[in-house]
């Protein structure tokens, strides 16, 4: 599958709602039939994914929230003036993590990127309070804004790209050591890059925490159809279709489908797009790599970082990793 990034597209421009509907006529037609991940995340998506996020059986962003706090002012030290948000969401690590760091660090620049307009503003909201803070939002892909953040340095000082979530799992191989290598490109010698990576898990705590009981994910998964309703066009019956998530073992990844319960013509308008999709018949809508801390080392390090510090949330199984670039 050709993985893609959290989050995804807000609210279609004119212009994004055509590679929108580009992107759906394309991966709807491969085989195995798939959708971008990044999709998943309009307005109603991305308010999902929040709740997610706050689910007993997905432990991930607490484990994370801890990490950051009990280590914030490795992470974040005098030296960094600059930080740099991949796919900020709500803004609420990075606000924790400015808030453990303590206020004598002085002043900061904060750059959030994010393609979701209501996550940049919820963000910028969370960080507005604090003193010596100036924040920047940058409304695009996660490799424009780096770019676009880079470019922008008004004061001398150490650049920190923060990517967390898990984000990366959302990348096949490939996908992700070429974005480590963009990553790097853009930075000097001595910048700092951390990097947020869940861990594998026994099977059924994996299953659980992307096929909750109480819905809440099924919900997200099946809300890119009804995007599709309603921004192409679309006449996809969500009651036609199931959540349905799996732990591919040779792949260390969770898998993400929407099932198709029963043989249904699917027509597309805004998309120019009509097919029968068989009976079990599934499309790919997400992927999430799981990993092994010396693999998030060695990844890293083959990027052109030198890696300063891993540590390991044992509760939740995730690994927040601080390297430099060299």
């Amino acid at each position: 599958m050709m993985s893609t990034i959290r989050p995804g597209h807000a609210i279609a421009t004119p212009g994004s709602r055509n590679r929108f509907a580009v992107d759906v006529r394309d991966f709807l037609t491969q085989h195995p039939r798939q959708l971008p991940s990044r999709y998943l995340y309009d307005e109603l998506g991305s308010a999902l994914f929040e709740a997610i996020c706050r689910l007993p059986w997905y432990p991930l962003t607490r484990a994370e929230l801890r990490l950051l706090e009990a280590h914030a002012r490795e992470i974040l030290n005098v030296g960094v003036t600059t930080a740099i948000e991949l796919g900020s969401g709500s803004g609420a690590k990075l606000s924790a993590l400015i808030a453990a760091a303590g206020s004598g660090r002085g002043r900061l620049d904060v750059h959030l990127v994010d393609v979701s307009e209501s996550a940049l503003a919820q963000a910028r909201g969370a960080l507005e309070s604090f003193e010596n803070v100036r924040i920047l939002t940058h409304e695009t892909t996660y490799e424009i804004g780096l770019l676009e953040s880079v470019l922008a340095r008004p004061f001398p000082g150490r650049r920190l790209v923060l990517f967390l979530g898990s984000n990366i799992g959302n990348f096949d191989p490939p996908g992700r050591d070429a974005f480590l290598g963009s990553v790097r490109a853009a930075l000097d010698a001595g910048d700092g890059f951390l990097l947020g990576a869940d861990l594998i898990k026994p099977e059924r705590k994996l299953l659980l925490a992307y096929d909750d009981p109480l819905g809440v994910t099924a919900a997200f998964n099946l809300n890119l159809l009804s995007r599709i309703n309603r921004e192409l066009q679309g006449n996809l019956d969500l009651d036609g279709f199931a959540h349905h998530a799996l732990w591919n073992e040779a792949r260390s990844r969770i898998e993400m489908h929407l099932r198709s319960n029963r043989r249904q013509r699917i027509d597309i308008r805004g998309a120019d797009l009509d097919f029968v999709m068989a009976e079990g018949e599934m499309i790919w809508t997400e992927s999430s790599y799981k990993y092994d801390p010396p693999e998030i080392v060695s990844m890293v390090e083959r990027s052109g970082f030198s890696v300063r510090a891993q540590w390991i949330d044992a509760v939740g199984r995730f690994a927040l990793t601080l390297a430099e670039a060299v």
